[in-house]
């Protein structure tokens, strides 16, 4: 089976386990990226989907000057092409982590790109919740934090869930494109250590890996969703 694999996938076997070609090496930074950015695009993508919804009007915050200024933020980020994103905020990359190169400078890119793909669906999910459940929250007295808390987040936590495991998939094909960049991962040994040297079995395998990633994430997000919402 080794001798097989060897002669079949010859470039594979080159780059190694470990080291800077190493597949375990573009696994680990493939990863790196989709969790960091994903924390933190997430975090922010979630601070301004529910700001979103609170200050749209019939929101319990409603706020029209605050609301236009957040939804154009949005678009216009959520407007311009990953790639173009990339080159464009490449000097505010070089202030922020000393470089343009590499997966921690991918970081600030990544983030960026992936915020206001999460703030839209995370508003569209609070918007369905039930009108009659928040006045009935606010009726017995709860506070701003108890209804986004209590109701708008608990009572879509299985949406939060699935729009959260479709900005991952996002995420991840996000990464890959990095790679284009020098961001590392395996996009990064996709392009350079398959495409660019016509190694097709490195870019086959790269491709596969990858699908394995997104194949994972789906099934673990669905799987949690269906848990959470039969409670």
């Amino acid at each position: 089976m080794t001798a097989w694999f060897t002669e079949h996938f010859p470039n594979v076997v080159a780059l190694g386990l470990h080291g800077d070609t190493g597949w375990v090496t573009s696994i680990i930074e493939t990863l790196f990226m989709v969790f960091w950015s994903g924390l933190f695009g997430g975090l922010l993508g979630l601070v301004f989907g529910v700001a979103l919804v609170v200050t749209n009007e019939g929101g319990i915050m409603p706020h029209r000057a605050l609301y236009s200024f957040l939804d154009k933020f949005t678009s216009i980020f959520r407007a311009v092409p990953f790639i173009v994103l990339l080159a464009i905020i490449a000097p505010v990359t070089q202030k922020i982590v000393g470089t343009q190169i590499g997966t921690t400078a991918a970081l600030v890119p990544l983030t960026l790109g992936v915020f206001p793909f999460y703030a839209r669906q995370v508003q569209v999910a609070l918007e369905s919740v039930n009108k009659g459940t928040v006045e009935a929250a606010q009726t017995v007295g709860a506070n701003f934090w108890d209804i986004v808390f209590t109701v708008y987040l608990r009572e879509e936590l299985g949406s939060l869930i699935r729009v959260s495991t479709v900005t991952i998939i996002s995420l991840i094909g996000l990464t890959a494109m990095a790679g284009a960049i020098g961001a590392g991962g395996l996009g990064n040994t996709a392009i350079a250590y398959g495409y660019n040297r016509f190694s097709n079995d490195v870019t086959f395998l790269a491709t596969l890996l990858i699908l394995i990633l997104v194949l994972l994430v789906q099934v673990i997000g669905d799987t949690w969703a269906k848990s959470v919402t039969h409670k």
